[in-house]
């Protein structure tokens, strides 16, 4: 059998490539080996990147102590993320295929009006003020209902559809189905690509979401795992949560170990969803982009 023959186009280019992969992964194995690392050598200035003293106490301590409540606010955050990104794929689906339907004569002017809400913004004054009068102060429903449609998304939603050949909605006419069973049992299983994409895409915003909770969610039990990391890594000035040395199962922990414990910690979940959804990615956001 012929072997293919290496150009050193390929040669740089899968370089590049590994490299551009290693730049985005360093970060996140820097933080991971801080937080494993011994209080001890971090001190000294020790660790430049492989962790010294390997353990996992950190980690162990950070999600153990109730009164920095990081647990819950991983809960509160999984919790709201799931509701969200499910509220908002299914809206966003189900306007798309309105919006993209021929028979629907209003559709460029209601894609118009989606798009100036996409450019011009009232503010965040304007905003709390709607928001507060519609009940969504210490409601966790702050996190679902007024982000379930995002016009960008719906953009490349609709473009995605519109690419789908119209025969298959002419042979399900044909068959007697109407507009709901054509959108459910028609366009739903071939849209698989770019429902993926949306749903990432949903996910890791509501996810590293810090404003909108930071404003409208005052109690502690409702507050997201962005909250719990402003107010443990940042600020530091609170002795309530303020990270102090402690010596747990013999190994020292600073703040280092402890702070970047708790940010790995937060990073974990949202990074995990990337492998199950990355095969849809280049087809959704292409085709999705590029069609209509």
């Amino acid at each position: 059998m012929r072997k293919k023959k290496i150009s050193l186009f390929d040669i740089v280019n899968n370089t590049v490539l590994i490299g551009l992969a290693l730049l985005c992964v360093y970060p996140f194995l820097y933080v991971f080996f801080i937080a494993c690392s011994d209080g001890a050598y971090l001190a000294r200035g020790a660790v430049t990147f492989l962790p010294k003293g390997f353990h996992l106490e950190a980690f162990k301590y950070v999600l153990q102590r109730q009164d920095l409540n990081v647990f819950s606010g991983l809960r509160n955050s999984f919790l709201y993320t799931l509701a969200g990104t499910a509220a908002g794929v299914l809206v966003t689906y189900m306007t798309a295929y309105a919006l993209s339907r021929p028979q629907v004569k209003q559709r460029y002017g209601l894609m118009a009006l989606f798009t100036a809400t996409w450019i011009f913004e009232a503010g965040i004054i304007p905003q709390y003020i709607i928001y507060s009068a519609c009940g969504f102060v210490n409601n966790p429903l702050v996190m679902v209902i007024p982000s379930a449609i995002n016009t960008q998304y719906l953009i490349i939603c609709k473009n995605y559809l519109d690419g789908i050949p119209h025969e298959l909605e002419e042979a399900a006419v044909v068959d007697g189905a109407n507009q709901l069973q054509i959108m459910g049992h028609v366009y739903l299983p071939v849209s698989q690509a770019i429902l993926a994409t949306i749903a990432t895409f949903y996910a890791v915003s509501i996810w590293n979401q810090y404003m909108v909770p930071q404003m409208y969610l005052k109690e502690q039990n409702l507050q997201t795992i962005q909250q719990v990391l402003k107010r443990v890594v940042i600020t530091t000035g609170d002795q309530s949560t303020a990270f102090r040395n402690v010596v747990q199962n013999g190994v020292l922990l600073n703040q280092q170990n402890l702070k970047n414990a708790a940010i790995f910690v937060a990073m974990v979940p949202i990074v995990c969803v990337y492998p199950f959804v990355q095969k849809y990615f280049k087809k959704g956001i292409l085709i999705g982009s590029v069609k209509g």
